[in-house]
């Protein structure tokens, strides 16, 4: 294959995959701008392995191990703590947040996790990849995955009980 059809199959790729990615990057890092520089790394070392990419197969896998483990080597880079910005939306007091009020609630609480358990969570559950899937992208065993997977969500749980607790109060 020449390398002017190379280049249009990964343009192909990039174009009908960068939202995904993108949305991907948001949720790990809680950022837009972030979220846009995470993709653009991301795609810039998928082209840089392109020609073999392809061959093995699986692209989109390769692209999301990629998003994922520059997120998780920029945070350790940084070596700095999050701190969550404003206060989560108000939910209504008829029972619980409606649909978008429920997202930037949920959002809210996974950008207050660890990197390491947002990034499995977001894997496994955004993503839809199975425990061996997650752990081979994060270079780890399925039982780290999959305690890291509990303690992630009752961490999560947790949150979100304390911000609709607080909200309730009010």
């Amino acid at each position: 294959m020449g390398e002017a059809a190379r280049e249009r199959e990964f343009r192909e790729f990039a174009e009908a995959r960068q939202r995904q990615l993108r949305r991907s990057a948001y949720l790990l890092c809680g950022d837009w701008h972030e979220a846009q520089d995470l993709t653009q790394t991301t795609l810039m070392k998928l082209y840089a392995a392109w020609g073999r990419v392809r061959r093995d197969g699986n692209v989109e896998a390769y692209a999301r191990t990629i998003l994922t483990r520059t997120f998780i080597d920029q945070y350790r880079r940084r070596g700095r703590r999050e701190e969550p910005v404003g206060d989560p939306p108000e939910p209504p007091g008829d029972g619980g947040p409606p649909g978008s009020e429920l997202r930037l609630l949920m959002q809210a609480a996974l950008m207050e996790l660890p990197p390491r358990y947002r990034a499995v969570l977001v894997l496994r559950f955004w993503e839809d990849w199975s425990v061996d899937e997650t752990a081979r992208a994060l270079k780890v065993s399925p039982g780290t995955v999959k305690s890291q997977s509990a303690r992630g969500l009752a961490r999560l749980r947790g949150i979100i009980g304390e911000q609709v607790g607080e909200v309730s109060r009010r």
